[in-house]
């Protein structure tokens, strides 16, 4: 769907979409319509009990007087409340409701809307909204019946100048969230370790440095962990490094986003159920998030040193598998007793940690990962869950999310939680008791972080995916975690 901010709406019939506020009140463009349709808005307004809340919806097909085909009256909510997320979902509402009717254009006219939000940006957060909303995967479904199929075409703002070049900056992240959501909802089959690294070769395109290690490498570099999870798969592993530095000094120490590959997860030897296992395509949502921000970053030409580090495997079940009981040794020395091989994105992530602050020597360092079951029996999924050694980046992480609508949730960490881990006969075990599995998970992960460096772990198990329509996105892959790093970055790290 192609956004434009034309000088004027298309002559030809189409959607035209106006807005007005609580108690009926008409925006400029509002009252125009109405006084064209001889009141049609107005009667509309009153007969279908329209209160004017963000989002709130009235639609007359063939309005008297107008060229539309369509005409519909968006709620905006009360003006001085109106915030970025209000705009955003007043564009998803308009694109969800249109996308498949029928019509191939929709006009929103902008004309004289006035608020706590400058015309331009609320604008340019409105298309941004529709921008998000209108995502599908159809990519394999080959006998869709026509009137299932996207129609909408073109999503033109009028009466907003200068919402154009505010668009551009969030044209860029949307186009992150979309490679995110890509990656996460390619099947298996498709999206591997080695063909991941090949769907990100056009982010050099943007001016993004990558450094790719294969097996042979990561072994010279003693990576036990995260090979030990790759055993078992005829799919090798790679480990990838994504590096922007758009602060025009070579010095700067980055930020170091890390995120968990696993492009399918059967457990390994600790086999999960087969029922729902098909999701498991997903658990590479982290590298998936890490990879889609670092697009979004390069795209808008963020003044900011960011590197994203993806650890990519497959766990899989095959003579070679790594067993329970196992002991496997990681980069930094630390020796591993593999209690379930299902608890396998701490291992590969507590190498590809190792090696980032190694190479990188960062001062922050935030990881990803679709981690645990746990979190989403605590957190269900509105939050992701928030582990932090560090009050201020919680902090800056917790504001970030809560203004992009990507929310986040603080857990503990402490001794009390890190003892659960040690093991008999090695340094560490893949996993403590079953209460607190969250909270263990991300005490294994935090032994791997050096002294000094601010590191913050974002369980995301519970958000990468949704059975259910949300505000900015279908069923299926949300793209979280993009817009939230995003948003970090531009709030914390750029002047």
């Amino acid at each position: 769907m192609r956004i434009s901010f034309p000088a004027a709406a298309d002559p030809a019939p189409h959607v035209h979409v106006v807005l007005a506020g609580p108690g009926g009140e008409m925006t400029p463009g509002a009252i125009m319509v109405d006084a064209a349709s001889e009141g049609q808005v107005a009667r509309a307004l009153k007969t279908g009990r329209f209160e004017g809340e963000a989002s709130a919806v009235v639609e007359i097909l063939g309005p008297h007087g107008l060229a539309a085909a369509r005409l519909l009256i968006i709620g905006m909510g009360p003006a001085d409340k109106a915030t970025p997320a209000v705009f955003e979902k007043i564009g998803a509402t308009v694109a969800a409701r249109f996308q498949a009717c029928g019509e191939t254009r929709v006009t929103v006219d902008m004309t004289g809307v006035t608020g706590a939000l400058p015309l331009a940006d609320a604008a340019a957060h409105l298309a941004h909204g529709a921008s998000l909303r209108s995502y599908r995967f159809d990519k394999y479904r080959t006998t869709m019946k026509p009137k299932t199929k996207p129609t909408l075409t073109d999503f033109d703002i009028i009466g907003a100048p200068g919402a154009e070049a505010k668009h551009e900056q969030l044209a860029a992240i949307a186009a992150g969230v979309t490679r995110t959501r890509d990656l996460v909802s390619e099947p298996a089959n498709v999206i591997y370790p080695e063909s991941f690294v090949e769907s990100a070769q056009d982010l050099k395109d943007l001016g993004i440095e990558l450094t790719v290690l294969g097996e042979d490498e990561m072994r010279a570099l003693g990576m036990g962990a995260l090979l030990g999870v790759a055993q078992g798969s005829v799919r090798p592993p790679r480990l990838m490094a994504m590096r922007w530095n758009g602060t025009g000094n070579p010095d700067a120490k980055p930020v170091v986003f890390v995120g968990k590959g696993v492009t399918f997860d059967t457990g390994g030897i600790s086999i999960k159920p087969a029922a729902g296992m098909e999701d498991m395509k997903w658990d590479m949502g982290g590298a998936g998030a890490v990879t889609g921000a670092m697009h979004a970053l390069a795209a808008r030409k963020a003044k900011a040193h960011v590197v994203g580090v993806v650890g990519l495997v497959e766990n899989m079940p095959d003579g070679n598998a790594q067993r329970p009981g196992d002991v496997v040794t990681s980069m930094n020395g630390q020796t591993i007793e593999v209690i379930n091989t299902d608890a396998e994105g701490r291992l590969v992530l507590c190498d590809a940690i190792w090696w980032a602050q190694e190479k990188f020597n960062p001062e922050v360092v935030v990881d990803l990962a679709t981690l645990t079951g746990a979190i989403i029996v605590s957190l269900g999924h509105e939050h992701a869950g928030l582990f932090c050694n560090d009050d201020g980046l919680a902090a800056q992480l917790t504001t970030a999310g809560d203004t992009c609508g990507e929310k986040l949730w603080r857990m503990p960490i402490g001794d009390a939680y890190d003892k659960l881990i040690d093991s008999a006969i090695a340094d560490i075990k893949n996993v403590g008791p079953r209460e607190g599995g969250s909270i263990t998970a991300a005490q294994f992960i935090k032994r791997f972080v050096k002294p000094g460096v601010k590191w913050a772990h974002l369980d995301i198990a519970g958000t990468v995916w949704s059975s259910k329509v949300g505000t900015l996105h279908d069923k299926g892959a949300t793209g979280y975690g993009v817009r939230l790093l995003d948003r970090f970055i531009a709030a914390n790290f750029e002047g």
